[in-house]
């Protein structure tokens, strides 16, 4: 069975992923100028109880703006600008408990190292060639201006794991494979 029938009764895909930045305006223009996705609308200021009630914030915490993106094909990202008296503001690695990456698929890996390099975007490390079921696929991590761990991601002849099955991953490249 599978899980279109088994999970969540009406489960279609991924809408949008949200998360928070320190400076709405900095991550729009790096976002749309660096990136190139397409701003949306924004909505905000919102505070009150409602707030601590539906998102599980500080009773205090103002959500300053958010703002909604399309980068291409995927789902759309919401970003956020909060202030909080128990904010947090230190980005969480990978290996900290809700530890997170966006992953940005392109066709042209060494291009689209060359093209973040020039727009001064901080490449952790050299594009890696995944091995085992993931053979077929580049992968290099970067940051983000405040500091958000993101990726850069290839596998233009697909991964090693399709030729096991006939079960596919979505693929930015081929999304109705």
């Amino acid at each position: 069975m599978s899980a279109a029938t088994t999970g969540l009764p009406g489960l279609r895909g991924t809408d949008h992923i949200g998360f928070t930045v320190p400076d709405l305006e900095e991550a729009t223009d790096f976002f749309v100028n660096v990136i190139g996705c397409e701003a949306f609308y924004d909505l905000g200021p919102f505070s009150g109880d409602w707030l601590h009630t539906n998102l599980n914030v500080h009773p205090q915490t103002v959500m300053k703006r958010l703002k909604f993106f399309r980068c291409q094909f995927g789902p759309n990202f919401e970003i956020f600008e909060y202030q909080s008296p128990d904010q947090n503001r230190t980005q969480p690695k990978n290996s900290d408990v809700g530890g997170h990456h966006l992953a940005f698929y392109v066709d042209d890996m060494e291009k689209a190292v060359a093209y973040l390099k020039e727009k001064g975007v901080r490449i952790l490390g050299e594009p890696i060639l995944s091995k085992n079921a993931s053979a077929g696929q580049t992968w290099v991590y970067f940051l983000s201006p405040w500091g958000m761990q993101m990726e850069l991601v290839s596998y233009p002849d697909g991964k090693a794991y399709e030729k096991e099955t006939n079960q596919r991953l979505w693929h930015p490249a081929f999304p109705d494979r």
